[in-house]
């Protein structure tokens, strides 16, 4: 009977959570709308006190368009990839530069927590659009790397400097007597590190990880500076030929929102996938 009892329990307990999950959910949703809606108001009430002439037919023709019966990327598309290209290139890069950091803080090596405490107050407490042209007019020639890497490094480097605490924070939060237990059983540093810590930190770092990466994708508009032909350029250059603000700024802006949105919920379906296989 009290096993009986026990699981009868836990099903409640099981259905009360996801009731409330449901309730937390549409009252996001809830929330979500009535700020979509705000924007939405104050655009229109500002266009309309502008007497602006909106022209939303004319925004399909920047995403595709047909010449002679094939179907052409329109420039918004072009700049969505290249956007895209920057993301995924300085991603991976902004990862090992921030392991590389976090490592370098944690070791027993004087210079190597001096050097990267020099890194992260230099990178974090100066403008990124300074860092770009710093990046651009003197570290480009110096090693004679076209702008698009120009961009993508500067990007990682920056984003990095945030990573690096991430994952530092994550390798803090294992306890001590895990390290203890496998110092105990004879494994060398590196494996201690590679089996016993990052399994348990990863998880831990998933939610900031995810808002770092959101926050690149949003970073990666100021390669438009240096004449990168990204999502951003590309919409700055439909402006000009059309006069089209608002039609083009809120098509780019939805772009940006797809992308973020996106990696959110995949991050949040990888979360709920290991926390599943952590409770087995």
């Amino acid at each position: 009977m009290s096993k009986i009892a026990a699981t009868l329990a836990l099903e409640r307990h099981q259905s009360r959570r996801r009731r409330s999950d449901r309730r937390r959910n549409l009252a996001d949703w809830m929330l979500f709308l009535a700020g979509s809606g705000l924007v939405l108001w104050g655009v229109t009430a500002g266009a309309g006190a502008m007497h602006y002439n909106w022209q939303w037919y004319r925004i399909a023709q920047f995403f595709f368009r047909s010449i002679n019966g094939e179907l052409i990327a329109g420039p918004l598309i072009l700049g969505l990839m290249v956007t895209l290209s920057v993301v995924l290139w300085a991603a991976p890069i902004a990862l090992a530069i921030g392991l590389a950091v976090a490592l370098l803080r944690l070791s027993r090596s004087l210079s190597g927590r001096v050097l990267s405490g020099v890194y992260l107050e230099a990178i974090r407490n100066t403008p990124l659009l300074v860092q770009m042209y710093l990046f651009y007019f003197v570290l480009s020639p110096i090693l004679g790397i076209e702008r698009f890497w120009t961009g993508v490094l500067c990007l990682a480097v920056f984003e990095a400097s945030f990573i690096s605490e991430i994952i530092r924070g994550g390798i803090l939060s294992v306890p001590r007597g895990q390290w203890e237990a496998a110092a105990a059983l004879g494994l060398g540093q590196r494996t201690i590190y590679a089996k016993v810590v990052l399994p348990q930190a990863v998880p831990l770092m998933l939610p900031p990880m995810t808002s770092s990466m959101v926050n690149l994708i949003k970073s990666s508009a100021i390669v438009s500076t240096i004449a990168i032909f990204d999502l951003t350029n590309e919409g700055r250059n439909i402006i000009a030929d059309t006069i089209m603000t608002f039609e083009v700024w809120l098509t780019v802006a939805a772009l940006y929102l797809v992308l973020t949105v996106s990696l959110s919920a995949l991050a949040n379906e990888l979360e709920r996938r290991l926390r599943r296989v952590a409770s087995r």
